[in-house]
């Protein structure tokens, strides 16, 4: 019987290995797996490559793995607001590396490592120092960058319900990098609000099919999260 259910977020993330790279769902806090963040820095996994939107917000979730020093790269589209002191602060002082992609060319580079998707050449970036180093093509007139897959060894992502199968769906915008995310690694964990019985899904309203999804957790929402290790 397949059954993706786990007892416990830190029994979700236990073999998150050091050196892996983490795609790690979110539009800032919208969609962020904060439970799933809080274990895994409890777990200790370092050296980690994460993939997000951003790089985090003030002491929390995805910042708080930054501030317990566990990566050692992020790649992310929108590195800096108000409240991203915590990577501002690693960043300035060489502690933490950077790779910056466009938005629409991390989430299409995303879709891509999901869809099975060599390469792909897109427009963003062409003629900016974000396309050094890079081949170059002109197609029908317009100049064009080569971009590659990102790929993970783990995506956490936050859901609004799924059943055992690990069928999911989502609360509106915090939908956003979930699904394709999903796709796109080795092993897929997912914490939810509710799981459900087979069945219970609406099958026109699932956004992630079970063949995506390795875990589930279910985190009930105000849940307290678990207690975090020192760094």
């Amino acid at each position: 019987m397949i059954n993706k259910i786990v007892s416990s977020v830190s029994a979700a993330v236990a073999d998150v290995h050091d050196g892996a790279t983490v795609m790690i769902g979110g539009f800032g806090a919208a969609g962020m797996p904060a439970e799933l963040i809080d274990a895994l820095i409890a777990q200790g996994a370092r050296d980690l490559t994460v993939v997000n939107n951003n790089a985090g917000n003030a002491d929390t979730g995805l910042a708080a793995l930054l501030k317990a020093k566990r990566v050692r790269k992020i790649i992310c589209s929108f590195p800096r607001q108000t409240d991203s002191w915590v990577f501002d602060a690693l960043y300035r002082s060489g502690e933490i590396e950077l790779e910056l992609v466009p938005q629409g060319n991390l989430a299409e580079r995303i879709r891509a490592a999901g869809a099975g998707i060599g390469a792909f050449f897109t427009p963003t970036g062409y003629g900016t120092l974000l396309a050094e180093g890079k081949e170059t093509r002109e197609i029908d007139g317009r100049h064009y960058v080569l971009e590659f897959p990102i790929r993970a060894d783990f995506a956490l992502i936050k859901a609004d319900r799924g059943d055992r199968w690990g069928n999911l769906v989502y609360r509106k915008t915090a939908r956003n990098f979930g699904p394709i995310m999903a796709s796109a690694a080795a092993c897929t964990i997912v914490q939810v609000r509710e799981t459900v019985d087979l069945g219970g899904l609406d099958p026109e309203a699932i956004v992630t099919p079970g063949i995506f999804v390795h875990r589930i957790v279910k985190v009930p929402a105000g849940a307290m999260t678990e207690p975090q290790a020192a760094a």
